[in-house]
């Protein structure tokens, strides 16, 4: 269904706005595309963003940022933190989502497995939904990407 982004990312937002005050994090978000809605399944979208929030909430010093973009005819919706980033070995093996427990954080990549089967579950004209992890952004730490045809 069509949704409003701004409405969409608030409502994110305002469920983790407990543990961000807790924190001392501030979030902030913002659109950089002219069309204000996006064609998705809210329900399931939102339990991607909800769970990349609340692992940047784990890893952010104090600032997170999510967007919203268009790169050709996808939407992106970014979430970017101020932490230290992702490690290398999970950028070096992001296409193997289930990596077998991080001993040191207990991460067993469940999450971006899930992320990656529910983008690919949007699928347009042929093209599926995808996820990617990168460092940098503008808050320089980790940076996940929801790319949604």
């Amino acid at each position: 269904d069509y949704h409003e982004l701004d409405d969409f990312i608030e409502s994110q937002l305002a469920a983790h706005q407990e543990v961000l005050r807790h924190r001392d994090i501030l979030a902030t978000w913002r659109i950089d595309t002219d069309n204000p809605l996006g064609f998705f399944d809210r329900e399931l979208v939102a339990s991607v963003v909800a769970n990349v929030l609340s692992n940047a909430i784990r890893y952010a010093g104090h600032a997170l940022l999510i967007s919203i973009e268009e790169q050709g005819e996808q939407l992106v919706i970014c979430v970017n933190d101020d932490g230290a980033g992702y490690p290398q070995r999970m950028l070096e093996r992001q296409s193997d989502y289930v990596q077998g427990i991080d001993q040191q954080s207990g991460s067993t990549g469940l999450g971006l497995y899930f992320a990656a089967r529910i983008a690919a579950l949007h699928e347009r004209n042929g093209v599926q939904g995808r996820i990617e992890i990168a460092n940098g952004g503008p808050l320089g730490g980790g940076l996940f990407r929801l790319y949604l045809p």
